[in-house]
């Protein structure tokens, strides 16, 4: 069926501007921006393969114009450029609230930006917020990838780039990719160990997130930092 011949009340573009965007589901979001399918393929079905195929939206976030491929219908580069740029509007927004006002001042936006940009790796991802003075976001940096323990991040890096980004503290974060949201007894080693680096150099570490697709922990709220 062609989205045309849905009832006009079920056809997404009609639906949003009816009803507003959170009425609409994810697939119909996705089918608005595809705007069209493929023979016996409408875009409503071609966005529910999409999440089917990648994990769902946070999966989505972290695809490139590469990984699209995947999907028939998406060859050509004007729809998959379409998709990547906003996803990518995505993340730039969250990262602008954090930049534009103290990290903690907006907890969810933290959870929700650390989210967009680990929570669907496949490997572990070990990054850093770098913060000013006034505890507002100067950059996202990821350091160190693979199997993280206290020998495969190196602490003198984090200070190095600390110190060159004039950093008053920092927080880190790295991925779980088994989905197990709790810190693990080599995190808060690692944890510890970076706090003691960064004070030789007065920079507070002032939490640790540990982000799956679902959510981003605190270690800081756990008493663990």
């Amino acid at each position: 069926m062609l989205l045309k011949d849905l009832p006009e009340d079920a056809r997404p573009r009609e639906k949003l501007l009816a009803r507003g965007p959170g009425a609409l589901g994810d697939a119909e979001l996705l089918a608005l921006l595809l705007r069209t399918g493929l023979p016996g393929k409408n875009a409503l079905q071609m966005g529910q393969e999409l999440l089917d195929t990648f994990g769902g939206v946070a999966g989505l976030l972290h695809t490139t114009a590469e990984d699209l491929l995947r999907i028939k219908g998406l060859g050509g580069p004007a729809k998959r450029a379409q998709l990547v740029a906003v996803l990518e509007l995505a993340r730039r927004a969250l990262a602008q609230q954090l930049q534009a006002k103290p990290l903690f001042s907006t907890p969810q936006a933290v959870r929700d930006y650390l989210q967009l940009q680990l929570g669907s790796r496949p490997h572990e991802i070990f990054a850093v917020l770098f913060l000013d003075s006034q505890h507002r976001l100067i950059i996202l940096e990821e350091l160190f990838r693979g199997t993280l323990t206290q020998t495969s991040v190196y602490p003198r890096e984090v200070v190095v780039r600390a110190l060159a980004l004039h950093a008053g503290s920092v927080v880190l974060a790295h991925n779980h990719p088994s989905g197990e949201a709790r810190p693990s007894r080599a995190d808060e080693a690692l944890t510890q160990t970076l706090k003691a680096a960064l004070a030789l150099v007065d920079v507070r570490v002032l939490d640790h997130f540990i982000v799956t697709s679902t959510q981003a922990v605190s270690m800081a709220e756990l008493g663990l930092l």
